[in-house]
């Protein structure tokens, strides 16, 4: 037997997220990966979704299978009543089986269901919810069946343990390494991704590990901690000095920030000043 046949699937399936990285438009990547994912825990529609908790939205999202686009839109309506979330916030990177949670019984009658899954035919639902304690970033990936009899098994269950985690990872990776194609200028590493209002969509370690040890104490992680640049044509670069550091700033549907330590350079001579 070839020594690949010993590959773990789940350990294969992970090689592939991150080795095709630049073989997939970022747009069309979170699709690719959730199909792609069918080869490891099967399911007949997914949801992949990322915002931030304080927004109770999702900034990005993604739905596979044939859900219409409405379909978060209708999740983020029910949120008070939908009785596998609190549960999912309670256990995050723990995949929560919604049979688990509230018998078919009960499930099948209420208001949630009935507004939610019933139109789509979907009785199965297992969800994990990861959260990025630093930025803030909050990752909702669930997984759908429409047959009742396919229940999740122990095995379903492990490998959602695992596969979360490189989802999200993978794709904020493929993210920048396009975002470091498109701009030049960007610096390597220490870029983030933020809305009109100064909250993350994206961001790198050492974007925050800036953040950190210029903004100590500062009190909103999910929020950048000073005003960004302000807008000029798309082809300028939008820099200015933020404390010891050089920010730059530049639209691209949502606005990457890059920063880095300021240099003599960036420090104007007080004739400039």
């Amino acid at each position: 037997m070839p020594p690949s046949d010993h590959v773990d699937p789940v350990d294969r399936y992970v090689a592939r997220l991150y080795r095709w990285a630049l073989s997939v438009a970022p747009e069309k990547y979170r699709a690719w990966a959730l199909n792609e994912l069918r080869s490891v825990v099967d399911h007949d529609f997914a949801l992949w979704g990322t915002g931030l908790l304080s927004d109770a939205r999702f900034h990005t999202v993604t739905v596979t299978g044939g859900l219409p686009h409405n379909f978060p839109h209708v999740l983020e309506e029910t949120r008070s009543i939908n009785p596998i979330l609190p549960v999912m916030l309670r256990q995050l990177d723990e995949p929560v089986d919604l049979q688990r949670v509230m018998p078919d019984e009960a499930l099948f009658k209420s208001a949630f269901y009935q507004r939610t899954f019933a139109p789509h035919g979907i009785t199965r639902v297992l969800a994990t919810a990861h959260l990025d304690q630093r930025s803030g970033l909050y990752s909702l990936i669930t997984l759908y069946r429409r047959d009742p009899a396919r229940v999740w098994t122990e095995t379903d269950l492990a490998r959602q343990r695992r596969l979360p985690f490189h989802l999200v990872n993978a794709a904020s990776h493929l993210f920048f390494l396009h975002l470091a194609k498109t701009h030049e200028k960007l610096p390597s590493g220490a870029a983030a991704v933020v809305d009109a209002q100064g909250r993350f969509h994206e961001s790198q370690p050492r974007f925050l590990d800036f953040l950190d040890r210029h903004f100590p104490g500062r009190s909103d992680p999910q929020t950048l901690p000073f005003d960004l640049p302000p807008p000029r044509h798309p082809a300028h670069d939008q820099q200015r000095p933020v404390r010891a550091l050089r920010v730059d700033g530049r639209p691209v549907g949502a606005a990457p920030v890059a920063g880095r330590p300021a240099g003599p350079s960036d420090r104007p001579r007080a004739r400039d000043r």
